[in-house]
């Protein structure tokens, strides 16, 4: 009985754990404004905040007026450019970031243009992780997300690490969560070894096929394993899962 017991205090630890690197996500060609305040509510959960939450550029505005009414401004306004088809027109991912900024966007996730990549294009993903790169400023937060499901080569996914992180990219993402092949935990592997690589300040993003709280925690142990507990916070490690919440809140005793 007290093995049993002590494994759930265990799970309700780290589900407390995961709660404030978590980041929702509304990123519907449907979405409205009711559906982006209910996210940003649900964002404030009975347990705790969330670290993030991810909207269209056109949301963004609303998505940050929504969250400072409620006395929530530590939870991040994530703004997906060149979402979720990795345009590899680097103008409209630079009008993007820049649209979405001066609407009230906190943090920027551009989504590496991973088709013109596959085709033999290597030199505008740089170019448009540098604009964005740009348009963030010094301090801003730059999430480049990779598609690594269909990337799928280890050593092409490895190599657009590279170039994010060399053009200033903040966290490496691992999908939009759009496509129907889904990240592995294998593709974490593959970023967490790029960063290690880079010595750089640069952060793990694990989104897409991340729905309980026994999915979060491979990538946390993965996390854990190359780099320490240090690495445990929302400012090294984000999962972006909206679902995953659900899971989490039962895990913590309390209604969805």
């Amino acid at each position: 009985m007290s093995e049993v017991s002590d494994a759930g205090e265990v799970d309700e630890a780290l589900a407390q754990q995961v709660i404030g690197i978590l980041e929702l996500a509304s990123l519907n060609a449907d979405d409205t404004p009711q559906r982006i305040i209910a996210l940003c509510q649900r964002a404030l959960t009975p347990v705790g905040h969330v670290a993030a939450i991810c909207v269209l550029p056109r949301f963004a505005g609303l998505a940050r007026r929504t969250l400072d009414s409620l006395c929530a401004r530590d939870i991040k306004v994530v703004a997906a450019v060149n979402f979720p088809g990795g345009s590899p027109s680097v103008s409209s991912a630079d009008m993007e970031a820049h649209a979405a900024i001066v609407a009230g966007a906190d943090e920027i996730d551009v989504v590496y243009p991973f088709h013109a990549l596959l085709g033999g294009d290597k030199q505008v993903g740089a170019d448009i992780v540098n604009a964005c790169r740009v348009r963030c400023g010094n301090n801003g937060v730059l999430t480049v997300t990779l598609e690594t499901g269909v990337l799928r080569d280890p050593q092409v996914i490895h190599g657009a690490s590279c170039v994010a992180i060399e053009e200033g990219a903040n966290f490496l993402k691992t999908s939009t969560g759009k496509q129907a092949v889904n990240p592995t935990a294998q593709a974490s592997r593959i970023l967490i070894a790029a960063i290690a690589e880079s010595g750089a300040h640069v952060g793990l993003n694990v989104s897409g096929n991340v729905r309980t709280l026994n999915e979060a925690r491979v990538h946390m142990d993965l996390v854990r394993a190359r780099f320490g507990l240090r690495w445990l916070e929302q400012g090294r490690l984000r999962l972006g899962s909206t679902s995953l919440l659900d899971d989490l809140l039962v895990h913590l005793g309390v209604s969805a």
